[in-house]
């Protein structure tokens, strides 16, 4: 194209042109639309309409007027958007099952739960409701900050006074560039008094503020369960919580069953709900139903399901909260403004930057009055002055020639500024009378205590605050009302019946580094002695799995941790993963604090009174205490045992009251003793010795004896060997035991000790995450004074050695061994056994023991 003399054109780099205007698109939409300002809670949108309404006088103690008037203001003036947009903002801040708190009063049809839509904006009025109000009280008394509309002819407000907590209040919900906000609704009452509280003791914890604020408060009410997701979106801002319907079982006369559905989770379609339900009765998914209908009225919800007769309703029931959205999630993510900045906030700084934005506002307020009441005094004291000296102001007036010449004549004589000069003049003659003349006087001496106690305030910001909490509690008395959503605490970890799982054998690992998950038993094949073993999961460099038992998907697991505490969960709430992936962190499935790890899980079929949990700590200290100790367990855990300083528990064992127990020691020490040795203790106790330990010994393992048991030892370099029980006589507790394996170089200390009969696998797992899984009948049969035979090829160059053993069920059918793909160590099968000489008992090492 010719260029003429006239033409501007320049070149530039088209991807730097991209990555510019898009980062300036991006940042318009983070700022400016999606995003709500941390102080008021609004989005630009929201705020410009409540600004519109109360710059309009569409106030709550006005008539309502048109929808269409208010958005045409509003798109004219400040929003220059499509009129539908700003029109469905506006419906949604009527709608009573949208927002907590409505900040519009809507007269007419504006939309319902089913998702039908408003009418429209010609149709529909509205006006600003009683607490919108509040979020712009003071608004014309310089509180806050104004900047240009679009087009520079208007001022709008960056941000609203809001009197009280919009953010948490009524929650906001938002889809920027590259993040999103999901805040949900709270109730008024306690939120408020999360700020109270705050503005007393600004170092409260999280947990302190769930006590006041328990959790979020939904407009359509229904069930919260459970509190882990709502005390980690409070911690960390992030969390998601499962919202469930509130229903109840009624008998009707004939027998049958009926569900009823009188409340349902946020931002549920009703309709939908419904639809979806009659579909799965359709098509056979859901069995049970023989009628479907919405009973709801204007007095409230009432979904009713009626039963067949031979149907169960609570497993018909747990299947809809499965299959439908009668129960739900609500992804917490408290994303907000900070100073123009997105950030994600946690419960604390939501509350406390609402504070820090309350003491501007009633700083601006107070400094805006007293402005205001230091002019007046400014007034009254020149009315004062021209009242005392009223017959040379009379002279000096008639004397003056013009209006300028008085007003000059007053500054010069009387010392007065302009203003009060002015307002002499202006003075009517009424004001001359005695009764007027006192007026006057008590308004300035009214004023010099007013301007005195706004100083005040102004010097104290303890005041400021003491101002914050009276007009909080104001409002708090005003609109609070009843808590709408339940939180459901007891016997929910069920949520699924367990009609509903099926029942099958698995096998759950942990790791060392927390990650849990579950797998069906047949995943392992065994394979002989020596095998190099098969890749049992995924780990990092620094992980490897620690814990491995086999149960059934309808057992309660008993997790024991280091810190003799003692949380439970389902077989089947354990999430079932691949053979070679990593698992999930133990603690989003129980609640273990910090610097807390599991060192025993116990698979519990039936809590029973004749059986009882044996522990043992590292230290040698063993316990016994009643399994029915243990049937209640709260979601954060309960003290199993109370351990000695340094002391950690490592091994539980189930055990009926007739047992005879066994304890190894790293060192290669043993000892036997009836369990009857260890009266029965209350759960919280500490216990007494079990062994006597040597000053760098440490126990690694306590068993349970049973009927023809033979002792399985694993040291670390991966020698292992079995020896039977008849070796280790009866001892009293709390001797030193006496040897099981002769420690060396050659086979390192031990890792494992485990009671075997020889007709179970074993399955040792090493550092580098690899797994063999071997029949406990391929382990040679040694003494007690030996090494033991190589069971496992470790990896030296890596540095590779035993981590854990755990024995299995054998596992009777297919016991060839093929290599899946993603094997990629040695794949030899081949049997080997230790050197010459280091399968006998060597001379000169004798027994040793100490009562």
């Amino acid at each position: 194209m010719a260029e003429t003399p006239n033409s501007q054109i320049t070149e530039i780099n088209i991807s730097q042109e991209m990555k510019s205007s898009f980062l300036d698109y991006a940042m318009s939409v983070i700022v400016s639309r999606a995003l709500p300002d941390v102080r008021d809670g609004l989005k630009p949108v929201h705020r410009r309409i409540l600004y519109a309404m109360h710059d309009l006088g569409m106030h709550s103690d006005k008539p309502y007027k048109k929808s269409a008037r208010i958005v045409g203001d509003v798109i004219g003036k400040y929003h220059p958007h499509g009129d539908s947009a700003v029109y469905e903002t506006m419906v949604r801040m009527a709608q009573d099952f949208n927002y907590r708190y409505m900040l519009v009063d809507g007269h007419g049809n504006f939309g319902s739960v089913d998702g039908d839509a408003a009418a429209a904006m010609r149709y529909t009025e509205s006006r600003m409701s009683k607490i919108s109000m509040e979020l712009l009280r003071d608004i014309n008394k310089d509180t806050i900050d104004y900047q240009d509309n679009y087009d520079g002819e208007e001022k709008e407000p960056v941000v609203l006074p809001a009197r009280f907590p919009n953010l948490l209040v009524n929650g906001t919900t938002g889809i920027a560039v590259g993040m999103a906000t999901n805040i949900p609704p709270h109730q008024l009452g306690e939120v408020i008094d999360g700020v109270l509280a705050i503005s007393k003791d600004p170092d409260l914890t999280t947990q302190e503020l769930m006590e006041i604020i328990p959790g979020p408060d939904f407009p359509t009410g229904g069930l919260i369960l459970g509190r882990s997701g709502i005390r980690k979106a409070y911690e960390t801002g992030r969390g998601s919580i499962t919202l469930r319907a509130k229903v109840e079982i009624e008998q009707k006369s004939n027998g049958k069953e009926v569900i009823i559905v009188n409340e349902i989770p946020y931002q549920v379609n009703k309709a939908r709900l419904i639809e979806k339900i009659a579909e799965l009765a359709r098509d056979k998914k859901i069995d049970g139903i023989t009628d479907l209908r919405d009973e709801s009225d204007r007095n409230g919800m009432r979904i009713v399901i009626e039963v067949r007769k031979d149907a169960n309703a609570n497993v018909l029931l747990n299947n809809l909260y499965k299959q439908t959205a009668l129960q739900t999630s609500f992804g917490i993510n408290t994303l907000a403004l900070v100073n123009g900045q997105p950030k994600v906030l946690n419960l604390k700084q939501c509350l406390s930057y609402y504070l820090d934005h309350q003491k501007v506002v009633i700083r601006r307020r107070t400094e805006f009055e007293l402005r205001k009441a230091e002019a007046r005094a400014h007034i009254l004291d020149g009315l004062r002055i021209a009242l005392d000296h009223l017959d040379e102001v009379i002279a000096l007036i008639r004397s003056s020639q013009t209006t300028d010449i008085a007003r000059e004549g007053l500054m010069t004589k009387f010392s007065l500024s302009e203003k009060q000069a002015q307002a002499i003049l202006d003075m009517r003659l009424q004001r001359l009378t005695g009764l007027e003349r006192e007026k006057i006087e008590d308004e300035y001496q009214s004023l010099v205590k007013l301007i005195a106690e706004l100083k005040a305030i102004l010097a104290d910001e303890e005041k400021i605050l003491e101002i914050i909490r009276e007009e909080l509690t104001e409002i708090k008395e005003r609109f609070n009302d009843k808590r709408r959503t339940e939180i459901v605490t007891g016997g929910i970890e069920n949520i699924e019946d367990e009609d509903l799982i099926p029942r099958e054998n698995i096998v759950i690992t942990l790791t060392h580094n927390g990650y849990i998950k579950r797998l069906p038993v047949s995943t392992y094949r065994a394979q002989k002695r020596g095998g190099r073993g098969i890749q049992g999961m995924g780990t990092n460099d620094d992980d490897f799995v620690e814990h491995l038992i086999t149960t059934s998907t309808h057992d309660t697991i008993l997790f024991f941790t280091n810190k003799g505490k003692v949380y439970r969960a389902k077989g089947y709430e354990i999430p079932e993963l691949s053979r070679t992936a990593k698992g999930i962190p133990i603690i989003n499935l129980l609640g273990i604090d910090k610097g807390e790890w599991v060192n025993a899980m116990i698979p519990i079929e039936e809590f029973v009174d004749e059986w009882s949990l044996f522990f043992t700590t590292r230290q040698g200290v063993s316990k016994r205490s009643p399994l029915t100790s243990f049937a209640n367990i709260r979601n954060n855990g309960l003290i199993a045992l109370n351990l000695r300083e340094d002391d950690e528990l490592i091994s539980v064992r189930l055990t009926d009251g007739s047992k005879e127990i066994i304890i190894g020691t790293k060192n290669g020490m043993l000892i036997r003793f009836p369990e009857t040795d260890v009266r029965s203790m209350g759960r919280t106790a500490t216990g007494v010795k079990g062994i006597n330990l040597d000053a760098d010994d440490e126990v690694v393992g306590m068993e349970v004896l049973e009927e023809d048991t033979q002792i399985l030892i694993v040291t670390k370099k991966g020698y292992g060997k079995r020896t039977p029980a008849e070796e280790y006589r009866v001892q009293g507790r709390g001797g030193k035991g006496i040897k099981t394996c002769n420690i060396t170089d050659k086979n390192g200390d031990l890792v494992s000790m485990k009671a075997v009969t020889g007709e179970e696998d074993i399955m040792i797992i090493t550092t580098g995450g690899v797994l063999i899984r071997m029949a406990v009948s391929d382990i040679s049969t040694m003494g007690r004074n030996t090494q033991g035979v190589r069971l496992i090829r470790l990896n030296e160059i890596e540095n590779e050695y035993v981590a854990t053993v755990a024995q299995v069920e054998k596992e009777e059918e297919d016991k060839e061994y093929s290599v899946p793909v993603e094997a990629t160590h040695d794949e030899s099968t081949e049997e080997t056994s230790l050197e010459n000489g280091e399968e006998e008992v060597l001379d000169g090492q004798e027994d040793t023991e100490e009562e």
